[in-house]
């Protein structure tokens, strides 16, 4: 096997992992999955709180189909909801309620925690992290805000 392709194997199992470990906690501690989780940040990332749901689908990486299957179930549970363009009524938005606000910052913390435990001394070092963080960019990864 190529040195490429084990690398990118590595990768996705890697990432299989952390999805894995993320969404057991978010899940067992706010009923919400890590890409439940990632869609709330992104929409807190936002100016007002509020997307359009094709500006949501594009920065998360989803189709519109996607990004509404993904808010359906946030909004029955009243994280989310759903505006109406006053100029245009084909344009929807995707807006956190007060209580998404609230919830996010809860699950917020129980994610920095599992990141924490992720990248816990001694396996990682601050370096460790930073080059990590600097590569996966280079793959098109990005972080908090887009960074």
């Amino acid at each position: 096997m190529s040195d490429t392709l084990d690398a990118a194997l590595r990768l996705v199992r890697a990432q299989a992992a952390l999805v894995r470990r993320f969404d057991s906690r978010l899940s067992g501690l706010h009923g919400v999955s890590l890409a439940d989780f990632t869609l709330l940040l992104r929409l807190s990332e936002a100016p007002g709180g509020r997307m359009r749901r094709v500006d949501l689908a594009e920065a998360l990486g989803l189709t519109a189909s996607g990004v509404t299957r993904g808010l359906a179930p946030l909004e029955r549970i009243g994280l989310v909801t759903r505006e109406a363009d006053a100029r245009d009524a084909r344009v929807a938005y995707a807006s956190l309620t007060a209580t998404g606000r609230q919830r996010l910052e809860e699950m917020r913390a129980t994610a920095e925690e599992t990141a924490a435990d992720v990248f816990a001394a001694p396996a990682w070092n601050a370096e460790d992290t930073g080059r990590l963080s600097t590569l996966l960019t280079r793959l098109g990864g990005t972080g908090l805000a887009g960074r």
